[in-house]
């Protein structure tokens, strides 16, 4: 304990000394991912359970449909129509050009795209989909033109993308976990006539992984700092290639990290092992905002936050290799630079 206590000593005067150094900005150096240490911080956080991915795993059960032509016939409906064909309701609109309210007309032939269709059931989420067929979750919301909030339906059928005989080993070796699938396939599929949770104030509620977080309709003001710090490392490519959807930014151990806005919180955990403690944060407007590299998650999913409001300490967990943090911007599903939105600092 006492060699862990003087590293991190010597870690943390080190931090401080780079924050009264280093000018807001690019890092002189191109900072790199370092390996896995096996004396870097363990995550603490509030009681919770397992993710929705991680309680409710998907049966790679798709039902394989031709493509064919189907005449409408009185008392059809859309939704009848994928009954009875196997395809999904959303795909056989796209095919034809249909557009809500999706009125046909008995006598119309449709075109019934073929491909692959996946039926949703109670609680799955799209990062389960994803990894039961080993098909990245991008391209699942690219084939059937997915839109934010990205929840999706019991019984739904969606088209995953074709990747050829597979194993379940390879399905599963096949997927990689990212903040994105996070962003966009975390939360669990909604039943007809069930409503997402709304947020509360209380850190103290445990929301079920089964039940959908309902996130905010509007962004409310401005994005603020959520550590003070220098920035390590600036948004995009990197010199060796490497890429950064955000900021890294040098804090002294068990700094406070604060919300960059009012939102509610919408995973907290470890499960992309690069990042160590993760808080992520809707806003509204599709804005989304991601805290990395946390010792302590004080914070549960559900929770609204204010700005300011402190939502973790920062850390040197996953594969930092110094006491920092990593900031996200998203728009919907791209990241964005930071810089851009925060307030511009001497």
């Amino acid at each position: 304990m006492g060699g862990r206590t003087t590293k991190r000593a010597a870690i943390a005067a080190m931090a401080i000394s780079l924050s009264g150094c280093i000018p807001a900005g690019y890092a002189p150096y191109d900072y790199r991912p370092a390996p896995k240490r096996s004396d870097a911080q363990t995550v603490s956080r509030l009681p919770s359970t397992p993710p929705a991915w991680e309680l409710r795993p998907v049966s790679a059960d798709a039902k394989l449909v031709s493509a064919s032509t189907y005449t409408v016939r009185h008392g059809d409906t859309l939704r009848g129509i994928a009954n009875k064909t196997g395809a999904g309701s959303e795909a056989i609109a796209r095919a034809n050009h249909l557009s809500a309210p999706f009125t046909i007309y008995t006598g119309q032939k449709l075109t019934i795209p073929g491909g692959r269709y996946h039926r949703v059931k109670q609680g799955e989420t799209g990062i389960a989909i994803a990894r039961a067929y080993g098909v990245p979750w991008s391209q699942v919301i690219a084939a059937n033109d997915l839109e934010s909030p990205y929840i999706l339906r019991v019984g739904q059928r969606i088209l995953i993308p074709s990747t050829g005989p597979m194993t379940v080993a390879e399905r599963a070796a096949a997927f990689n976990l990212d903040i994105e699938d996070i962003v966009t396939g975390g939360e669990p599929a909604i039943g007809r006539g069930d409503r997402p949770a709304k947020a509360t104030a209380s850190s103290a509620r445990v929301l079920p992984p089964t039940v959908a977080v309902q996130p905010p309709a509007r962004l409310s003001g401005p994005f603020a700092w959520p550590v003070e710090g220098a920035v390590l490392k600036g948004f995009g490519p990197g010199k060796s290639g490497e890429r950064n959807d955000g900021i890294t930014i040098a804090v002294p151990l068990d700094t406070p990290v604060r919300a960059a806005a009012d939102g509610v919180v919408v995973y907290v955990g470890d499960d992309v092992p690069a990042l160590g403690g993760i808080v992520i944060l809707k806003h509204g407007d599709d804005y989304a905002t991601v805290y990395g590299h946390a010792s302590q998650l004080l914070v549960q999913r559900g929770q609204s936050v204010k700005r300011g409001q402190e939502i973790a300490l920062s850390g040197d967990t996953g594969f930092a290799d110094r006491p920092e943090l990593h900031f996200e911007i998203r728009k919907g599903r791209k990241p964005i630079d930071p810089m851009t939105k925060l307030p511009h600092r001497s």
